[in-house]
């Protein structure tokens, strides 16, 4: 079985991409799909990034906790809302705190907005910065439009059947490209 970490992005109060991030955790684990940790990047508040974690001289303990996880995953999906057309500093920072962990690592991206067009903008931008680092980014994505009104903040999904519909789409070309990047 297949060890799968979701990165949670976002770190604003009432923010809403965290929902997808709980769905997906309760998605894969109700299926048996893989077993499914949230790195959640409000928990962890890293400070900001001055320089990749290797080279630091004293490395946090999170951050050598966060790098050990991604080692340790099979495969990562990005949870991620657009922020004024990109992505979050929080994401990007920690991103740019790593380097060869990202490297050959499957990933898969859900963005998410409050508008109609899904975070499609920041969607463009993690594929193009992972595409650059060397990781293997899925065709698939899950994009979800006004995120607002499609989850609770317990990650159940308003339209469950679409939502899962969507999900099963998605899930299922994640785990062939693992399977085909093993």
């Amino acid at each position: 079985m297949y060890h799968i970490s979701i990165i949670s992005s976002s770190i604003r109060i009432g923010r809403e991409s965290h929902n997808v991030a709980l769905y997906f955790q309760k998605y894969l684990k109700l299926n048996k799909l893989a077993t499914v940790e949230i790195l959640d990047l409000k928990q962890y508040n890293f400070p900001i990034f001055e320089e990749r974690l290797k080279n630091l001289k004293s490395p946090s303990l999170e951050a050598l906790e966060f790098k050990n996880k991604i080692i340790a995953s099979d495969a990562i999906i990005i949870v991620s809302p657009e922020y004024n057309g990109s992505i979050p500093a929080s994401l990007k920072n920690v991103i740019d705190l790593l380097y060869e962990e990202w490297q050959r690592k499957t990933i898969a991206f859900s963005t998410v907005s409050s508008s109609d067009f899904g975070g499609l903008q920041a969607l463009t931008h993690l594929e193009f910065i992972f595409w650059k680092i060397g990781a293997i980014c899925i065709s698939k994505n899950f994009p979800v439009a006004k995120v607002q009104e499609k989850f609770d903040d317990f990650g159940n999904p308003t339209n469950k059947k679409e939502t899962n519909g969507f999900a099963k789409i998605f899930i299922d070309d994640f785990l062939k490209c693992i399977d085909s990047n093993k």
